[in-house]
């Protein structure tokens, strides 16, 4: 393991969180190079820039979600 002191949970989980989603979905929207052959080279650069874009996103929006959350929800 890393070793990565649990106080820094929320940007390892930012950074696995947007790296999925933009994973899946860049790979969507790379489906139509599957016959040019050219699918990975287009799905890699669609991930790079998604994810450069929606990791910052993530970060900043996450503690407001959080609270968000807490405000539409109740206890059990």
């Amino acid at each position: 393991m890393l070793g990565i002191p649990r106080r820094y949970s929320h940007f390892i989980y930012a950074v696995l969180q947007s790296g999925i989603t933009t994973s899946v979905a860049s790979m969507i929207a790379s489906v139509p190079f599957v016959s040019d052959q050219t699918f990975l080279e287009h799905w890699f650069g669609a991930w790079a820039a998604s994810w450069a874009v929606m990791l910052p996103v993530v970060l900043f929006a996450a503690p407001l979600l959080r609270r968000l959350t807490l405000v539409l929800t109740t206890e059990d």
